[in-house]
């Protein structure tokens, strides 16, 4: 049988393959999406997938997360969870229609209110289908699902981008068809529908799991300020060029989001799994101290190769000055996954309002930071400074108020010595100091010396329980 370590790196390791496989050909697109698109053209593509983002935990009421975290206890209907999640769905995209004409006030949006409303939906719907799935365990088919929603969102890409040449239309409707097409193969091929029963449901029921989904409402917009108002905010501030070319910029340390992202999927499901076993702490414990490392050592190996990574992925110059805010995003974004580590110490204990209130407080800070950084010299990358504040100064509150309830060792040190090796070697990079590329090899020659131990006491402690 497989312990705790083992059944996490297995999850991960199937996830990874499938999350990979799946993001490594996004990727792969984002040089097709810059020769079929203009930075303008790209800006507001990303303007309109990030406000469908925003608006996807208003529709759904953040019913996804309550979805995943009840049928993971044992004690639960998993139909009476699933339909409470469907029907939350279905009623919000009723209600969201008559939403669409207020699009028309704004004209980068008009007449996208159609297709932003259906991103939305089909977006939910699909969500409470694949959370359902991980949290029943199977996550070989969640996946390979995923695998396959990106394929066939490329397929569609191509159609209509390079088919019928469809621009900003053919990019967001690639994404709506790829979403309603899987979440429909989703429901016959895994049987979702024998959990649609409307018999099963209770007010009682209901109301517990909206206690926990409705503060994660304004946790998603909150994180979605923190992650995308600065697109805004560039663009209303520069303009539509910088916006795509900040955009671009964004894209290369969502790298750090994929592995990290893989990672957590798998690590909730085991989280809440083991919760009340006795060395949940040291549990937390090692993890943690693993996690933290690889972010670190694949944070700075980003900035090292911010130039290349644009430079690769970038088919028109025109978006090549996107590497100067590669720097600081990839710091933001190794804090992004801590703060998101941290969070599942919310999920564990179902403190949901936590995870509200420190999202908050890091939406307000990246909010004023913006306003404040945006129009000086700084330009995009004061927004990138925005964000790295944000995230910095709500992992803090959170590894301190997360000790209230798993109290396990976070090895301050080497916290604050990684920080300061990342930070160092940002600055480096942006500003072009002399002899930069002997900085950028001393900060990753210096960053894995001190974060190798725990990654390699980890695999060792799983190589060794396999072989007993």
């Amino acid at each position: 049988m497989k312990n705790k370590y083992q059944r996490l790196l297995s999850n991960t390791a199937i996830l990874g393959i499938g999350t990979f496989s799946s993001k490594l050909l996004v990727f792969v697109m984002v040089r097709f999406y810059t020769a079929c698109l203009s930075p303008d053209e790209y800006g507001i593509a990303d303007i309109i997938t990030q406000t469908a983002n925003l608006l996807i935990p208003l529709l759904s009421l953040g019913i996804a997360e309550a979805v995943f975290r009840f049928a993971l206890d044992r004690d639960e209907d998993p139909a009476r969870v699933f339909t409470t999640g469907l029907f939350t769905v279905l009623g919000g995209g009723a209600v969201f229609l008559f939403v669409i004409p207020l699009f028309n006030a704004f004209d980068f949006f008009h007449g996208y209110g159609v297709l932003i409303w259906a991103y939305t939906f089909f977006s939910c719907l699909h969500t409470v289908a694949i959370q359902f799935m991980r949290a029943r365990g199977r996550m070989k088919q969640f996946a390979g699902y995923g695998i396959l929603s990106t394929a066939v969102t490329i397929i569609l890409n191509l159609i209509f981008l390079l088919g019928f040449d469809m621009g900003i239309t053919g990019y967001v409707l690639s994404v709506i068809v790829s979403d309603a097409l899987v979440t429909a193969l989703l429901f016959f091929t895994e049987s979702l529908w024998k959990f649609v029963k409307p018999a099963s449901l209770q007010k009682a029921h209901i109301g517990r799991m909206l206690r926990f989904a409705i503060p994660l409402i304004p946790t998603t917009v909150f994180w979605w300020a923190t992650n995308a108002a600065d697109r805004y905010m560039v663009l209303g501030m520069i303009g539509e060029a910088a916006n795509g070319q900040y955009a671009l910029a964004y894209k290369i340390p969502t790298l750090l989001i994929l592995f990290s992202g893989i990672f957590i999927e798998a690590w909730q499901f085991s989280a809440v799994r083991e919760r009340g076993n006795e060395d949940h702490s040291e549990f937390f414990e090692k993890v943690f101290d693993s996690f933290q490392a690889l972010m670190f050592i694949a944070g700075c190996g980003l900035t090292a190769f911010a130039k290349i990574a644009v430079y690769v992925m970038a088919d028109d110059v025109s978006y090549y000055p996107a590497w100067q805010y590669i720097p600081v995003l990839s710091v933001a974004t190794i804090f992004s996954s801590l703060v998101t580590f941290m969070g599942s110490v919310y999920l564990v204990e179902k403190k949901s309002v936590l995870s509200f209130i420190t999202s908050m407080i890091g939406a307000v800070i990246n909010l004023v930071l913006n306003f404040l950084l945006i129009p000086t010299a700084l330009g995009p990358n004061g927004a990138a400074i925005a964000t790295f504040a944000s995230y910095f100064i709500v992992f803090i509150i959170r590894a301190i108020n997360g000790q209230k309830y798993i109290r396990f060792r976070m090895h301050p040190v080497k916290l604050a010595v990684n920080t300061t090796i990342a930070g160092v070697q940002a600055f480096c990079m942006v500003a072009e100091t002399p002899g930069g590329i002997f900085v950028q090899i001393g900060a990753l020659a210096l960053i894995f010396a001190i974060n190798a131990r725990p990654i390699i006491a980890g695999v060792l402690q799983v190589l060794r329980r396999r072989a007993r």
